[in-house]
This record gives C-alpha cells, structure tokens and sequence, in this order.
C-alpha cells in the first residue's frame, strides 16, 4: 500500500502548470487523472486553498496540502501517513486536455491527462 502511495505521490507532483501558485489555474476546478501500466488510474484534485486529494481506481484516497517551492511542487501532511513527510518534484506545464509522461518512484511510466472538470 505504502508503494502504491509513493506511486501517486509522485505522479502528483509532475503534473501542475508553470511556477508560481497564480500560475496553476489550469490546474483548478480540473482532475488530473493518471494511468498506469497495470490499468490502475489516479484521480487528483488541486485546490486554490492549498488543500489537495486523490482518489485510487481501487477506491483509497489521499489528502495533503500542496505548494510551490521555487520550480517545484510539494506535498506534506500527507493521510494516510507516508514514509516521507514532504515529497517535492519538478512542475510541468499543462492545459486541459494535455497529456504527458512522468515515472513513479519505481521508476515505471505514467501517462497523465488533464481533465476539463472535477470528475470524481
């Protein structure tokens, strides 16, 4: 389960707009939705207050809170607990219905799309 979070973790934090928090509007009131080899999918959610969830094709979900730390995006308070507190990655720009590619920290790849709305 612990692998699985540190999976989604990572896709998360590839997958928000240029630097900078007013930047990331694209990212608001849309679903970033992550596809992995297995067929398993990760929905996230990005919002304005910082507050951040996902839900797993398998129906767990994840909370944390989101920021922006120079060209980085960072997670922590991270529910359920993981073995990091804080995971930061590189930001990538995105637009609704871009995709691109990102590995897990399994180093597998992970094709992700940004949908137009808040599909649960």
């Amino acid at each position: 389960m612990l692998r699985t979070l540190a999976v989604a973790t990572l896709t998360v934090a590839c997958l928000v707009a240029s630097p900078g928090r007013t930047e990331m509007n694209s990212v608001f009131g849309n679903t970033v939705v992550s596809r992995y080899p297995d067929g398993g999918w990760v929905r996230h959610w990005f919002n304005p207050d910082g507050s951040y969830t996902a839900q797993f094709s398998d129906g767990r979900r994840l909370a944390a809170r989101w920021s922006v730390a120079g060209e980085q995006i960072c997670l922590s308070n991270m529910r359920p607990n993981m073995l990091v507190p804080r995971f930061c990655t590189r930001m990538v720009e995105a637009e609704v219905g871009e995709t691109w590619q990102s590995r897990d920290p399994l180093g597998r790849r992970v094709q992700n799309v940004l949908v137009a709305g808040r599909n649960p």
